[in-house]
């Protein structure tokens, strides 16, 4: 299994999750996250560590959630590895919790 960065993340981008990651799966995008399928070991560290609560384990992403996981494995091989935080995006707390953000997400 892995974990999976959901709709919450997009517009925001905190990285407080990457530093945390003893494995550096998180792939940075220009306006999201994406945790690489492939490279996660299924630890879990970064789920506390997401101030959007936009990490979940693969088998509890909320079902109007589930695309993520096809996302997040779609997008990992386009998106540049990151492993230590940044600044978010500076309206990420205007962002933070607002609903149908799938449209905004930048590839």
């Amino acid at each position: 299994m892995t974990h999976v960065v959901t709709e919450n993340c997009i517009k925001c981008k905190y990285t407080d999750c990457v530093d945390v990651c003893p494995v550096d799966c998180f792939k940075e995008g220009p306006n999201f996250l994406v945790i690489d399928p492939d490279e996660c070991i299924d630890c879990g560290v970064c789920v506390p560590e997401c101030p959007a609560n936009a990490i979940f384990a693969e088998e509890d992403v909320p079902s109007d959630q589930v695309q993520f996981i096809a996302i997040n494995a779609e997008l990992t091989p386009s998106f540049t590895t990151i492993n230590r935080s940044k600044k978010p995006l500076d309206d990420a707390d205007e962002w933070n919790g607002k609903t149908d953000k799938l449209q905004y997400l930048e590839k």
